[in-house]
C-alpha cells in the first residue's frame, strides 16, 4: 500500500517537473489529392502517433531535390491542405536543399522538392522546412507551467549528454498531448534514448 503511494507521489512531483522528450525522423505530409497522384489510393493508418488524431500511414515516399535523394521517407496523416515536408539540417545538405527553421504550417517562401511514390510523382513549389524544437502542450500542462501559445523558453534535457536547448517554442492546444518534439540533429546531439525527459527553464 505505502509502494503504490509513493510511486503515485513519484509520477505526480515528475508530471510537474519534466517534459517527455521524442525524437522526430524526416516525414511528409501530404494532401488527399497528392495521396491519389503519389499512391494511387488515399492514406491507410499503420499506427497512431502520440498526438491526437495523427497517425504514421503505411505509404512511403521519396524525396528528391537537386543533389540527392531520401528513400522510404514516412509519411504521416491524416492528410492536410498543404503539402510539407520536414527534415532536418544534415538531410537539406544531402538533398541540395537549404531549408529554414519553421513551425510547422509555416511554409511561406520556403523551396520545394519532388515527392516520388509507387503511382507517380509531384513537385512542390514549396513546403521544405526544418521543423524548429518544439513542445506540445494541453492547456491544462500549460497553465501549471505557467506558460502561454508561442512563449519561447529554454529546456534542459536530462539525457546521455546533457544540454539546455535554447528557442523552445510552446504551443498550447486541446488537441495536444504534452511532448518535447527534437529533430534528429537535436537528438543525438544530446544522446537521446526512448523514455529521456526534459525540465522547462522559463
Amino acid at each position: 500500500m505505502e509502494q503504490t503511494i509513493l510511486e503515485a507521489l513519484t509520477r505526480a512531483v515528475m508530471a510537474r517537473l519534466f517534459v517527455p522528450l521524442e525524437a522526430s525522423g524526416r516525414h511528409v505530409h501530404v494532401t488527399k489529392e497528392q495521396a491519389l497522384r503519389l499512391f494511387g489510393h488515399p492514406l491507410t493508418p499503420q499506427r497512431p502517433l502520440s498526438q491526437p488524431g495523427q497517425y504514421l500511414a503505411n505509404e512511403r515516399l521519396t524525396v528528391a531535390g537537386p543533389k540527392g535523394e531520401l528513400r522510404h521517407v514516412a509519411v504521416l496523416g491524416p492528410e492536410r491542405r498543404e503539402a510539407q515536408v520536414e527534415i532536418s539540417l544534415t538531410d537539406g545538405r544531402e538533398l541540395g536543399i537549404a531549408p529554414p527553421v519553421r513551425l510547422s504550417g509555416d511554409v511561406a517562401d520556403t523551396p520545394g522538392a519532388t515527392l516520388v511514390g509507387p503511382a507517380g510523382s509531384v513537385s512542390l513549389r514549396r513546403g521544405v522546412i526544418a521543423a524548429r524544437r518544439h513542445i506540445h502542450m494541453t492547456p491544462e500542462d500549460a497553465a501549471r507551467y505557467g506558460l502561454g501559445d508561442k512563449q519561447v523558453i529554454q529546456l534542459r534535457v536530462d539525457t546521455q549528454r546533457p544540454l539546455i536547448f535554447d528557442d523552445v517554442v510552446v504551443r498550447v492546444s486541446p488537441d495536444f498531448a504534452t511532448a518535447v518534439h527534437l529533430d534528429y540533429d537535436e537528438a543525438n546531439a544530446c544522446g537521446f534514448q526512448k523514455g529521456d525527459v526534459g525540465r522547462i527553464l522559463v
